[in-house]
């Protein structure tokens, strides 16, 4: 590939007309003249333009931090008032959200209904695709309205064209109960963003295969996911430092890095850091305090919740006592 190909990758509207059958800024739906003879590449070569158009990702994303960042500090006030946090979308951009609400559990200890995932087509729409649910705009507000979504939750409609009828029906009813409605999308001035409070545009361009969204647009929506989702649990307390605090221990991995967790908090050797944790339930923050503060499993959990459950108001409370 020519050098000058290369710095195209860089500006994922290089090279493309407005002409064609779809709407102007349905950029993710064109295609992309520098792909167009990708079936006669060898394989490394056509590995090596994917993985340039790849690279221009987290150049897109960047661009609407702040953005992404207002939505989150929404998200993360709700949420620390009692709210829930909704995904909804359809084709790859559902699983992705049911993906990123799955996640949330083992990662941050939640419980599996503050942070949910909503697929047009139900969970058989994991697997194959389920015709006509995307268009289903009554369907889409049905879903919330069956979650009662009021006004503390959050919306995420996860959309690649900022179009599709589920994501919109469900997004509408989530405005009517008074939740706070964020918009995801890949393309500019979509009819998603100009419905949410807070507007989402990652535009990405067209696909090296036209129309296949899971890609640079998937990576895109996966790279903002993670961070609405991580940066709201850092706000709520349920990360100390970078430390996974509320990890829970259900595999040997994962009793691997509870005990390393206590242990470089405390200072604790491992096997005192495991024993803790043993009496503790393998409740990471009780484990530390017991340590820290001579206490037993019980009092160390009553420091905690009267610390409003945070680990280092409860360390400071119990230094202090």
């Amino acid at each position: 590939m020519e050098r000058e190909d290369r710095d195209e990758m860089t500006d994922p509207l290089a090279g493309l007309s407005d002409g064609g059958s779809e709407p102007a800024e349905l950029y993710t739906e064109r295609s992309d003249p520098r792909y167009r003879d990708i079936d006669r590449l060898p394989t490394e070569e056509i590995a090596r333009l994917m993985n340039a158009a790849d690279a221009t990702v987290p150049g897109a994303v960047a661009a609407v931090i702040p953005a992404v960042s207002a939505a989150i500090d929404g998200i993360a006030g709700g949420m620390a008032r009692g709210g829930r946090l909704f995904y909804v979308g359809a084709g790859t951009s559902g699983r992705l959200g049911v993906l990123d609400a799955s996640e949330c559990p083992p990662t941050f200890g939640t419980d599996p209904e503050l942070v949910q995932g909503i697929i047009a087509g139900g969970e058989a729409a994991l697997t194959r695709s389920i015709e006509g649910a995307e268009d289903d705009h009554d369907g889409g507000a049905a879903a919330i309205a069956d979650r009662d979504l009021g006004p503390l939750d959050s919306l995420v409609g996860i959309s690649a064209s900022g179009r599709a009828p589920f994501v919109l029906g469900a997004l509408a009813e989530a405005a009517r109960r008074g939740a706070l409605t964020v918009a995801l999308s890949c393309n500019p001035g979509s009819p998603l963003s100009e419905r949410a409070d807070h507007p989402i545009e990652v535009v990405v361009g067209p696909e090296v295969v036209a129309g296949s969204t899971r890609l640079k647009a998937g990576t895109a929506q996966k790279l903002v996911l993670n961070m609405i989702s991580t940066i709201a649990m850092i706000r709520l307390g349920r990360t100390y430092g970078n430390a996974m605090i509320e990890v829970s221990a259900v595999n040997a991995k994962l009793v691997r890095r509870a005990t390393r967790i206590v242990a470089d908090i405390t200072g604790a050797g491992p096997a005192a850091a495991r024993a803790a944790l043993e009496a503790a339930d393998w409740n990471v923050k009780t484990a530390v305090l017991m340590i820290e503060h001579g206490l037993g499993p019980d009092d160390a959990r009553a420091l905690l919740r009267a610390n409003g459950d945070r680990l280092e108001a409860a360390r400071r409370a119990g230094g202090a006592a």
